[in-house]
């Protein structure tokens, strides 16, 4: 069990900001959480912690947006995610995480500046199925390596102008799914010891509470402010995850 007060002040903000993101906003600003734990601890060992946790927020979720969620892009883009997670599994000795970190962090950023330059004022696009795979397979391969697989998901999602409730609630469902499929993976490599879990469950009170708080500012918010913030969320962790990458490019 990790007992580095360092990584406990850095991980309790780290996951309220992950639970609000996920309850109210579906995905987006909450990868922020493993680069903000990693300052403390590996970022394998990060996102080791955040996988049990995460699940225990879909949780809530599922019981919170029952239903609620769009079927047909949910069956498009989790067979995508799988072969993602497959391939992140596979190559999971070799990976660089912070050369990924700096692909998503610019597909991020051009997906924000086209929506800025002239998308806000487009009609809302049509699922493409090749784009769902697309996305769908990057996301998968994202979440399985730091939990980031929220920008690509929104890059098939946020263009279809979807009900908010119906949008975070087709995040929800997909990000379940995703992160109980890593949980074999996870554990063919190791990642869920027995100090693993420990920390994990020291941290749970945070899911629900995070979940609920997101939850709330979904209802109190219009849809207009519901897709700026989205936007801007993907902005932020584009801006985190293309600086991280930069700075590992400088040296």
């Amino acid at each position: 069990m990790i007992l580095d007060p360092l990584f406990y002040a850095l991980a309790l903000p780290a996951l309220l900001i992950t639970g609000i993101s996920k309850g109210g906003f579906g995905s987006g600003v909450g990868l922020v959480a493993v680069p903000m734990m990693a300052l403390a601890v590996p970022v394998p060992q990060a996102a080791a912690v955040m996988l049990p946790i995460l699940i225990l927020m879909d949780l809530v979720g599922l019981w919170t947006y029952w239903r609620r969620w769009d079927g047909a892009s949910v069956a498009v883009l989790l067979p995508a995610a799988c072969a993602g997670i497959a391939v992140g599994a596979a190559t999971f000795s070799m990976l660089s995480d912070q050369a990924l970190r700096l692909m998503l962090g610019i597909l991020s950023l051009a997906f924000v500046l086209d929506y800025f330059l002239g998308g806000a004022r487009r009609p809302p696009t049509r699922p493409r199925a090749a784009l769902a795979w697309l996305c769908g397979a990057l996301s998968g391969y994202t979440s399985f390596v730091a939990h980031a697989g929220g920008p690509p998901l929104n890059m098939y999602l946020l263009p279809q102008r979807m009900e908010k409730t119906r949008l975070v609630a087709t995040a929800v469902v997909f990000f379940a799914a995703v992160n109980y499929a890593k949980l074999l993976p996870y554990w063919w490599l190791g990642q869920l010891g027995s100090g693993t879990l420990k920390t994990a469950l020291a941290l749970s009170p945070m899911a629900p509470i995070g979940m609920l708080a997101g939850t709330w500012l979904l209802h109190r918010v219009s849809q207009a402010t519901f897709l700026r913030v989205c936007y801007g969320f993907v902005l932020v962790t584009g801006m985190k995850l293309t600086w991280d990458g930069i700075a590992w490019l400088l040296g």
